[in-house]
C-alpha cells in the first residue's frame, strides 16, 4: 500500500473511531512495536484501538475491504512474536487495551464476562470482590490481556489443579474475518448443541478473529492456602515428590514448580534484597503451592505431614514453608524472577516444550547432554511447571562465547531440543504459543493431516489470509 493510500486508510478510521484512536507511524507507538524479547520490530501502517466491539467490526469491515491485513495485540506480553508486525509498513495493528470493561459478574453462577482489553490483574480484582477466584496465574498479570491470554491459551503456576486458559472460558464474543460479531458468550457451564465454536478461537492467535470480550469460569476462592519451598538432589527426586504430594494432598495441590541452582544464583544477583530461604545450595529446586476453600487448619498439617515423609524418604534435602502471605509472595518472587534475572546471563535461547511428566528426568538429562556437547560449556537454565510437564528449556550463552556466536548456535540447539522433543511425544510449544517464532518449526514436524484442518479452517474463517498473517499457519 502506497503513502497516500495508507493516509487515506488511516483518516477513514478517524472517522470512524475517533482520531484519537488511530496512531500513524508519526507518533510515539513504540510500544506496540517492540516486543518483550526484543526479536521483532515490524512498523505498522497504523495502530488503531477501537473502544468497542462495533468499532472492531467496522474496522475489520474496512480493512478487508482495502486488503489490509491485521495483527490483533493485547497486552503486547507474547514472546514468539504473535502480535507483533512484520515490517513491511502495509498491516495494521488493532490494539484491544481500550476494551477493559467488567461486564458482568455472577456471584451465584461463578461466572464473570470481561472485555478482551481487561489486564488479568483486574480480572483477578472482579473474581475476588465477589468472594471467587480465577485461577489464572501469571508473573506479567497486570499487563497481559485477557483477551490475549485467551488467544494464547496461557498457562502458568496453577495449570496443575485448574489447567490452561481454556479450561476457564465458558463463551467468547469474536469479530470475524467479514466483520460480522460472534456471540458466543454463554454462561453455561453445559451446552451440547452442536460445535463448540469458542474452542476454535481459543489458542488461535488471533489468526482466525478477534475476541473482544469473554465469559469466565470462576472459582471458590481459597481460605486456606500453604507454600513451601524444597531443595532436592535430582529430577527423579522431583517426580517421587510430586507423586508424594498428590497422594496427600489431592485436589488442593494448585502449583508445583522446579527450578535450578543456576537460576537461583542469577535472580539472587537480579533481586539485591533477596536471599537463598534454604541457606545452602541444592541442585534443584521445587515451589509448592496448595489451596483449599474449606476453612480450617487442616491444609497445613497435611501438607507438613508430606514434606515430612519427603525429608525421612530422602526426597526433600531441606523444606522451608510459608508462615504467612508475606513468606509466600517472597518465596514467588524469586520464581517469578527467573526469566528477567536471566538476562543476566547474557543471550539465552529460549524453548517453551511439553513432555509427558514421567519423560522430564530422562528429557532433561538426554538434552542437556546433547547440547553441552554441541556447545561445549553451555549453561543450561531449565526451569518450569514441571506438574504439567511444560518446561521452559532456556540455555544461557558459555562464558567464553561470544553473543553473535552463541546466536550462531541456536539452529543446532533447536534441532537438538525439538528432536528429543517428538522422540518423547512432546510439544515444541506448550503455553507460549506459535507465533512467527515457531511457524516454520510447526509446519516441518506437525502431523500433516493436523497442518491440513489447521489450514482448512483458516481458509474456511479467513479466507483472504489477513489475519495476523505469518503467524502459526504459513501457506504453504
Amino acid at each position: 500500500m502506497n503513502s497516500q493510500a495508507a493516509e487515506e486508510l488511516a483518516g477513514r478510521l478517524g472517522q470512524l473511531l475517533g482520531r484519537e484512536a488511530v496512531l500513524t507511524p508519526d507518533d510515539d507507538i513504540e510500544r506496540y512495536v517492540n516486543e518483550p524479547r526484543g526479536r521483532y520490530r515490524g512498523r505498522p501502517l497504523a495502530v488503531v484501538r477501537p473502544a468497542t466491539t462495533q468499532q472492531v467490526a467496522a474496522t475489520v469491515s474496512l480493512c478487508r475491504a482495502a486488503g489490509v491485513a491485521m495483527v490483533p495485540q493485547g497486552g503486547n506480553t507474547g514472546l514468539v512474536g504473535g502480535a507483533s508486525a512484520s515490517g513491511g509498513g502495509d498491516e495494521l495493528v488493532i490494539s484491544l487495551e481500550r476494551m477493559r470493561a467488567i461486564r458482568q459478574v455472577d456471584a451465584e453462577g461463578a461466572t464473570l464476562v470481561a472485555e478482551a482489553g481487561c489486564t488479568l490483574a483486574r480480572v483477578q480484582e472482579a473474581a475476588a470482590g465477589a468472594g471467587l477466584l480465577f485461577p489464572l496465574s501469571l508473573a506479567s498479570a497486570g499487563t497481559a490481556t485477557i483477551g490475549g491470554n485467551i488467544a494464547t491459551n496461557a498457562g502458568g503456576h496453577m495449570t496443575v489443579r485448574y489447567g490452561n486458559t481454556r479450561r476457564q472460558v465458558l463463551g467468547l464474543e469474536v469479530v470475524l474475518a467479514d466483520g460480522r460479531i460472534y456471540n458466543g458468550l454463554t454462561e453455561l457451564r453445559k451446552d451440547n448443541s452442536g460445535y463448540d465454536l469458542n474452542q476454535l478461537f481459543i489458542g488461535s492467535e488471533g489468526t482466525l478473529g478477534i475476541i473482544t470480550a469473554a465469559s469466565l469460569a470462576l472459582a471458590p476462592a481459597p481460605r486456606q492456602t500453604l507454600t513451601a519451598m524444597i531443595g532436592l538432589d535430582s529430577l527423579p527426586s522431583a517426580l517421587a515428590l510430586l507423586r508424594l504430594m498428590r497422594s496427600r494432598l489431592g485436589e488442593t495441590l494448585s502449583a508445583f514448580e522446579l527450578m535450578p541452582r543456576l537460576a537461583m544464583d542469577y535472580v539472587l544477583d537480579y533481586l539485591p534484597d533477596a536471599h537463598d530461604p534454604l541457606g545452602r545450595a541444592h541442585d534443584w529446586y521445587v515451589f509448592v503451592q496448595a489451596d483449599s476453600a474449606v476453612a480450617g487448619s487442616w491444609l497445613h498439617e497435611a501438607c507438613v505431614d508430606a514434606l515430612e515423609t519427603a525429608s525421612e524418604q530422602g526426597l526433600a534435602r531441606d523444606v522451608v514453608v510459608a508462615g504467612n502471605d508475606v513468606q509466600a509472595d517472597a518465596l514467588w518472587r524469586l520464581r517469578d524472577a527467573v526469566p528477567p534475572a536471566q538476562k543476566l546471563g547474557g543471550v539465552s535461547l529460549k524453548h517453551d516444550i511439553s513432555v509427558p511428566v514421567a519423560a522430564i528426568p530422562d528429557f532433561i538429562e538426554e538434552s542437556l547432554t546433547a547440547v553441552s556437547a554441541a556447545v561445549p560449556g553451555i549453561r543450561p537454565c531449565v526451569f518450569g511447571h514441571v506438574g504439567d510437564g511444560n518446561l521452559h528449556f532456556n540455555l544461557s550463552q558459555p562464558e567464553a562465547m561470544e553473543a553473535d556466536a552463541f546466536r550462531a548456535a541456536e539452529p543446532e540447539c533447536n534441532r537438538i531440543v525439538f528432536d528429543l522433543v517428538a522422540r518423547h511425544q512432546g510439544s515444541i510449544a506448550a503455553e507460549h504459543g506459535i507465533g512467527r517464532l515457531r511457524s516454520a518449526e510447526l509446519a516441518l514436524r506437525a502431523d500433516p493431516v493436523r497442518l491440513e484442518v489447521m489450514a482448512g479452517l483458516k481458509r474456511t474463517l479467513d479466507p483472504d489470509g489477513l489475519f495476523n498473517p505469518g503467524k502459526v499457519v504459513v501457506p504453504s
